[in-house]
């Protein structure tokens, strides 16, 4: 039974380990100053971090304003706009 515990744990990581490997995480520690069901607003030094979460976001402990907590997430482009560059279409004519 501990066996096949393990065996599961290890399977577990080592997809996750894997999952992980191709998107850089970050993070980010401080007070919560504001709380919304879409965003949760955290203070790092002078700065106030706003960080976007829904329903598929996993809070660990009781997630409160002013509570100290760590948020570690990824950056993903939304939408991705290429222009052409008119001096490099001119050289080429």
């Amino acid at each position: 039974m501990r066996l096949a515990a393990l065996l599961a744990g290890c399977a577990l990581f080592v997809a996750t380990a894997a999952f992980a490997a191709g998107t850089k995480t970050y993070q980010v520690t401080g007070p919560v100053l504001e709380l919304k069901d879409d965003l949760i607003v955290v203070q790092k030094g002078n700065e106030k971090w706003e960080v976007a979460r829904d329903k598929d976001t996993r809070v660990n402990g009781d997630l409160k304003v002013g509570s100290k907590v760590t948020i570690m997430y990824t950056m993903k482009a939304a939408t991705i706009e290429a222009k052409v560059d008119a001096k490099a279409d001119k050289k080429k004519k």
